[in-house]
């Protein structure tokens, strides 16, 4: 096997740490960046440490921020009154490329999880708490991830939030558009009947 020069290992090294990048993925961007003009990477490492230095999470619904609230919480044409409950800032980004949701977000920072040992106190469960009580909210939107910690979430705030007067729903979930019904598996199927709509 061939060896490469430190600073090259090091850089590959590191790039194969970030989710869904392995090691040939990880080489071909470090090569790749050997190749291109030395202001085209320090335009990425300047990039990089603003990142850092200024991201935050929004004072108010947790999700990413540069400021003391996000673009979404400090934009006065959303509805305050319906929030949509979510894991974390990767979920409001995909929600958001949808076009199809105009409330507020707060993102839980993760789903309860035992064998992790995530409970309540390690999710925003209580921020969620407070803002039901206290900023007039009139329907919260289940939308954590339909695993076992997500399903699990959803349930548990659900029961919790109910007692508080708020309409609490769960996203729909069933067949993804274009889909066959004989590759479908049977909780896919399940869902799409429970979930089923008049026409």
């Amino acid at each position: 096997m061939a060896q490469l020069a430190p600073p090259i290992e090091r850089l590959i090294s590191e790039l194969s740490r970030l989710p869904g990048v392995g090691r040939k993925t990880a080489q071909r961007f470090a090569l790749h960046l050997l190749k291109v003009d030395a202001t085209e990477v320090a335009s990425l490492a300047a990039a990089l440490s603003e990142l850092r230095e200024r991201m935050r999470l929004c004072e108010i619904c947790f999700n990413l921020a540069d400021g003391p609230r996000c673009p979404i919480c400090a934009d006065s044409r959303r509805d305050p009154t319906l929030v949509c409950v979510v894991e974390d800032a990767s979920n409001v980004i995909a929600i958001e490329k949808s076009n199809a949701f105009s409330g507020l977000y707060h993102v839980l920072g993760g789903a309860l999880s035992p064998l992790k040992d995530i409970g309540p106190e390690e999710l925003r469960v209580g921020e969620l708490v407070e803002r039901v009580r206290g900023e007039g909210i009139r329907e919260v939107i289940l939308a954590t991830n339909s695993n076992v910690e997500g399903e699990a979430t959803a349930f548990y705030l659900a029961r919790l939030l109910k007692p508080a007067g708020v309409v609490v729903s769960r996203l729909a979930q069933g067949l993804p558009a274009g889909a066959d019904l004989e590759f479908t598996d049977e909780l896919t199927l399940q869902r799409a009947l429970e979930g089923r709509r008049e026409y």
